[in-house]
């Protein structure tokens, strides 16, 4: 094992993680209401872990479970060291310090650290081991106890290592603070945004710029007027005119400005997805094909690139859009507005505006549909979270309407500020990053002796290793003698 490892300080030694702990798996979870009722014992899941974040100690569960499930069960002591060994957390490399006596589900792996050996010191050197690599690949992922058994873990002298944990504590304190202050910035910039949009779309942001241009600039009735007049020539007969709807329970509009409904002013269409999914003779071409996943993968207004294709028949049967269109998504992640960059095809999960007039500004309309999008998802919920919007629902979406001009204003003014909030949380998101890094630079410098002074005084690592493995080896030997003398005994009673 060591020839493959790196040289280590002086007075430290490699083990093998099964050599300095107790390793073991956790209990088949209780199966039946019964068994939670009035439950007060901690039970601790995959899901704990996860909500654990950076936090290292486990102190409660979600779930608790009675004395009637515990009966067979076995109790891990305070320390345990955690570690999920099934299911695709464990690509997540999750771990957790049990901060008092708990049961554990099946699922998660535990190593108990002997010989005074601190929990912490096994927690942070699991930290630094990506599990993917020693898992067992296959549909669902897991992983054996014999290959942790096999981890290679740094041992130095015990005093350096309550030393080095007390250090990395410090350090990562520092570094939480630092982490925190960053998503407390990142939370704000997120109300920044919406005040932003709020402000704009209440007529705050122009209210000077409206008062200096009063008279020349044309009502938003007028140019209303103008955009159905339009729509109805480009229709050919086919323009169908909304029903009167009533305005006086919606917010008052600066003078000038007009409510009006999408469907007045905007072509609505949805999307279409050839069947059946995957079809050689409808997908794999040259044409971007616009999933609602591609939503997510590009920030900012634009989809440019799109992980699918469609061939000129996926086409036929899909819904075309040229570069330049507004989207809107109306399943999955609701009511995203996006602008396509390229020539494709948008699955049935979008809805889109096409040919949009030339009297309403597509940024307009893209951080229009940014900032009603909290209302809608709550005015169109179905059940307690799933959303999904159709063509009338995006039709009937009233719209504040000012003119064309204010329209380009109201843009400039948010563009302008919303800008400076994106370069403000690209830094706090490499900040974020660099401290993430930071962490992992903290844990490498700590287990290379690298971290705290060395004390030439201290017990060298091999005389603790050499302890842990003798106590080990007289405890087995315990219990196989006590089997045996159990098996004894059983077999006695039987002759009986």
């Amino acid at each position: 094992m060591e020839d493959r490892l790196s040289e280590l300080p002086c007075g430290w030694v490699w083990a093998k993680l099964g050599e300095i702990s107790d390793i073991g798996a956790g209990n088949p979870a209780p199966q039946g209401e019964e068994y939670f009722d009035n439950g007060s014992f901690p039970f601790v899941r995959v899901q704990d872990m996860g909500n654990l974040r950076d936090d290292v100690y486990l102190k409660d569960t979600n779930d608790h479970i009675n004395s009637k499930a515990i009966i067979n069960m076995k109790l891990f002591p305070k320390g345990s060291v955690l570690f999920t060994k099934s299911g695709m957390s464990i690509l997540l490399n999750q771990r957790a310090i049990l901060a008092r006596d708990m049961y554990v589900v099946s699922h998660i792996g535990v190593s108990l650290p002997l010989g005074g050996i601190p929990s912490e010191w096994v927690f942070y050197w699991l930290k630094t081991i990506d599990f993917k690599n020693i898992t067992h690949a296959t549909t669902l992922p897991s992983l054996q106890l014999s290959k942790v058994h096999e981890i290679p873990i740094p041992i130095s002298p015990l005093p350096e290592q309550h030393c080095i944990v007390a250090k990395i504590e410090e350090l990562f304190t520092r570094l939480d603070a630092g982490v925190e202050a960053l998503n407390k910035i990142k939370a704000q910039l997120k109300r920044y945004r919406q005040a932003v949009l709020k402000y704009a779309f209440e007529g705050k942001l122009t209210k000077e710029w409206r008062e200096a241009h009063k008279g020349e600039i044309e009502p938003a009735s007028a140019l209303l007027e103008r955009i159905k007049e339009q729509r109805k020539k480009e229709a050919k007969g086919k323009f169908k005119e909304l029903p009167p709807f009533n305005t006086s329970e919606l917010p008052e509009l600066p003078e000038g400005w007009e409510w009006t409904r999408i469907g007045e002013v905007m072509e609505v269409v949805r999307g279409a997805s050839p069947r059946p999914k995957g079809d050689p003779r409808y997908f794999g071409g040259n044409i971007p094909w616009i999933m609602i996943s591609d939503i997510s993968k590009e920030k900012g207004k634009y989809i440019s690139k799109t992980k699918d294709t469609v061939t000129e028949a996926g086409k036929a049967r899909s819904r075309y859009l040229k570069a330049g269109t507004l989207i809107l998504s109306n399943s999955g992640t609701v009511c995203v507005p996006k602008i396509l960059a390229v020539n494709g095809c948008i699955h049935d999960g979008f809805v889109a505006f096409p040919d949009l007039s030339d009297n309403l500004d597509i940024l307009y309309c893209y951080h229009y549909f940014d900032y009603i999008r909290p209302k809608i998802i709550q005015e169109n919920k179905q059940g307690v979270t799933q959303v999904n919007l159709n063509t009338d629902i995006v039709m009937n979406i009233e719209i504040r309407l000012p003119s064309h001009l204010e329209q380009q204003k109201i843009v400039e003014e948010i563009e302008s500020r919303l800008s400076i909030a994106d370069n403000m949380e690209k830094v706090a998101e490499q900040s974020l990053k660099q401290s993430e890094r930071l962490r992992q630079s903290i844990l490498k410098r700590a287990f290379e002796g690298k971290l705290v002074p060395q004390d030439p005084t201290d017990e060298p690592a091999e005389k603790l290793l050499e302890r842990i493995k003798e106590e080990k080896a007289k405890r087995e030997a315990e219990n196989r003698s006590e089997r045996k003398h159990r098996n004894k005994k059983l077999k006695q009673m039987e002759l009986i």
